[in-house]
């Protein structure tokens, strides 16, 4: 466990998983549009393939680079970003091509939100790319509130556990 939010941001930059603090649990998080980055999520969580990944923007503007914006439906959904983003919201919208398929699980779509968290926050800005990142537990267990959770369950299948403290 560490609070050095450089070494997460290097070791994000190398492809690696790294246990981040969100606003809701921690996170396993890793480079979005790496899908060799994505897989090592995969693996430290023992997650089935077919089970799609949520993905973190560090911004606003990220947005329609990642998810294909029905024309209908634009207005609202960026009233919908501003109204409750940063935040625990997430929409599911249609993904661009861009989003490697192993973190939609061959889906059409794309789950995004942005992170309240001041230090998710931090971390993802400065990367500056979206960053798949479900909860920092192995597949089907409790979500992880506290670093000490995370260790308990991925010591060993993850470089680096950054601890903030209690979600």
């Amino acid at each position: 466990m560490s609070t050095d939010r450089n070494a997460a941001v290097e070791l994000l930059r190398n492809g690696e998983a790294v246990a981040l603090p969100t606003e809701t649990v921690y996170g396993l998080a890793a480079d979005a549009l790496n899908p060799i980055a994505v897989a090592k999520i995969f693996e430290a969580k023992g997650r089935p393939r077919f089970d799609p990944l949520i993905v973190h923007l560090p911004d606003h503007d990220w947005l329609e680079r990642i998810a294909a914006l029905p024309a209908q439906d634009r207005q609202l959904i960026f009233q919908l970003g501003e109204k409750f983003w940063p935040g625990p919201f997430t929409m599911v919208l249609p993904k661009r091509e861009i989003v490697p398929e192993i973190v939609t699980a061959g889906l059409k779509t794309i789950a995004v939100r942005i992170s309240a968290h001041p230090v998710f926050a931090e971390i993802i800005r400065a990367f500056g790319k979206p960053l798949a990142a479900p909860s920092a537990n192995r597949f089907g267990r409790i979500s992880p509130t506290m670093a000490k959770h995370v260790l308990q369950e991925l010591d060993g299948h993850i470089s680096l556990i950054i601890d903030a403290g209690l979600t």
